[in-house]
């Protein structure tokens, strides 16, 4: 037992070792913003979908960008637009007149790691395109199933709703994402960095500067070892008393589902895994209570009037709760 917990911590430092690399490789281009990447080499891992919120200009797709091509995988980006339509997504039936049949012609969700930009400019008919491939990892067209190939992750981005053109995604579609990460303005400091560091550029083309870091099998192998990890049953406990207080919540219209229940903990088997830890700590669950909830829960109608943010609420539920030690 004590040379498979041994061989099981050598593996995860060489998993930790490979994720300091990613976020150093970042770190040349992106200014800041180090709770994001951590967020999203988390969800990644931990086989999760990811939201990225935040104004334009804030390097929402910059950052989606570098971390599809710090991993060796197939990649596709898609901009969402108000005309986009299901079939330019999946993939359609093209007649070819030599076999006197129909074939189908795959679309670009069909890859590894799928940037979706501006996610909330399609309308609803587009989005629910998504619902299937996002939950299931398949899609089903003209009565057949087509698996993804693993990994498969959707990273997208999109602008707060109060933005022009944009529409509110649907309860169930952004129940599929594991996170919603926030990307605020950076501070002054990040911005004098920024613009210090993007007029000493000698090359416009930022993204050749980064090399892949971990392979697709790679990504299939580090998923297996983060379900595998370590968890007391009294954090299991601890997480589904989050999502439970989060339905019963007066300032909430609507809560945690099941899933966001399952999302905690592997996210926090991710985050730990990513600080070498082959167990998950009370610490981990909080620190991903507010990503994995703050696109899940509805606040009541007063609490918005108020100005009261979904983060603030999720404090407010994790402080009744008795952390377990």
């Amino acid at each position: 037992m004590e040379n498979e917990l041994f061989e099981q911590r050598t593996d995860l430092g060489k998993l930790h070792a490979a994720v300091e690399q990613i976020k150093a490789t970042l770190a040349k281009i992106v200014v800041g913003q180090q709770e994001s990447i951590d967020l999203l080499i988390a969800g990644v891992l931990a086989d999760g979908h990811i939201l990225i919120e935040g104004v334009p200009g804030v390097a929402k797709t910059l950052t989606a960008k570098l971390i599809a091509k710090a991993i060796d995988a197939r990649y596709s980006r898609i901009q969402f637009t108000p005309d986009l339509m299901p079939s330019d997504i999946l993939g359609t039936s093209v007649f070819n007149p030599k076999t006197t049949e129909f074939e189908f012609k795959k679309g670009p969700i069909f890859g590894n790691i799928i940037l979706i930009d501006e996610i909330n400019r399609a309308p609803a008919k587009t989005q629910s395109a998504l619902f299937e491939v996002m939950e299931e990892r398949q899609l089903t067209i003209d009565g057949h199933s087509y698996k993804m190939d693993e990994p498969f992750t959707v990273l997208a981005t999109q602008n707060p709703v109060e933005q022009e053109g944009t529409y509110r995604l649907p309860e169930a579609q952004l129940d599929r994402f594991l996170f919603k990460v926030e990307i605020k303005y950076p501070t002054l400091e990040e911005e004098i960095a920024i613009v210090t560091q993007q007029h000493q550029q000698k090359t416009a083309d930022q993204l050749n500067q980064i090399s892949a870091v971990l392979s697709a099998t790679d990504i299939t192998e580090i998923r297996q070892q983060v379900r595998a990890l370590h968890v007391e049953p009294k954090l299991l406990e601890f997480a589904a008393k989050i999502i439970h207080e989060s339905r019963n919540s007066k300032s909430v219209q609507l809560g945690g589902s099941p899933r966001a229940s399952l999302a905690i903990i592997n996210a926090a088997k991710a985050l730990a895994a990513i600080k070498g830890r082959d167990f998950v700590t009370p610490e981990d669950i909080i620190y991903v209570a507010a990503p994995v909830l703050r696109h899940r829960i509805m606040l009541t109608p007063d609490k918005e009037m108020e100005g009261v943010t979904p983060d603030e609420v999720i404090a407010q539920i994790i402080q009744k709760i008795e952390i377990p030690r």
